[in-house]
């Protein structure tokens, strides 16, 4: 968090959580476009790959019950998220939900007093408080289901899962989604069309400082 004394006007840090083991993977190449499209446009790229990491997604019972980790990776996590002003989650549609390791970020990371609160005398049995200071939470999603069986058999719980159970729960109240189908049978300019693709979009929601890019 050296970066937070010297941001200067106009300028966001950006949370950015890649969620895939495989480093050559077309998501690596997306999160790639989202780091390079945000630093282009003059902001702070805080940029995370859980498993380059060797992020430990599993929340002990102890760490559960108290709110408090001893793992400084995920107080290091804490700590940025709650700064971040955007941010931007990266991962693959496997059954319908991230990879373990993502979940385990969201468990570990998002907690009680870090992410969200609940009003005075509330155990969490009524509505949550959203503590998190970012106005946008964006999710890139590649997958191997056509939009027709994703929506019409599934009912595209990724979809829910971000906006409704994590952003808006968290307080980040403007989200948007771009979910890339069907990645195995994709081409080369197809796949170079969705990076572009990407890129306009964090563009639009992070665009460039005075100065940056003209």
């Amino acid at each position: 968090m050296k970066e937070e004394d010297n941001i200067q006007p106009g300028q966001m840090r950006v949370s950015i959580i890649l969620g895939h083991p495989y480093q050559h993977s077309y998501n690596k190449a997306i999160a790639h476009a989202v780091v390079d499209t945000v630093e282009a446009n003059g902001h702070i790229a805080c940029f995370h790959d859980l498993y380059g990491e060797g992020f430990n997604p599993v929340i002990s019972a102890e760490e559960l019950a108290s709110d408090i980790s001893n793992d400084p990776l995920v107080t290091a996590h804490q700590q940025e998220i709650k700064q971040a002003d955007g941010i931007v989650i990266i991962h693959p549609n496997w059954w319908g939900q991230p990879p373990a390791i993502l979940k385990g970020w969201v468990d570990r990371v998002l907690r009680e007093k870090i992410a969200y609160t609940f009003s005075n005398g509330d155990s969490g049995g009524g509505l949550p408080i959203g503590l998190l200071k970012a106005k946008v939470g964006l999710v890139f999603n590649t997958s191997n289901t056509s939009t027709e069986r994703e929506e019409s058999v599934f009912g595209d719980p990724l979809k829910r899962l971000w906006r409704d159970c994590i952003f808006d729960f968290c307080g980040v109240k403007t989200f948007d989604r771009m979910m890339l189908r069907v990645v195995a049978d994709s081409s080369l300019s197809e796949r170079e069309k969705w990076l572009a693709d990407i890129k306009n979009m964090i563009g639009d929601y992070f665009p460039p400082i005075s100065g940056k890019n003209g």
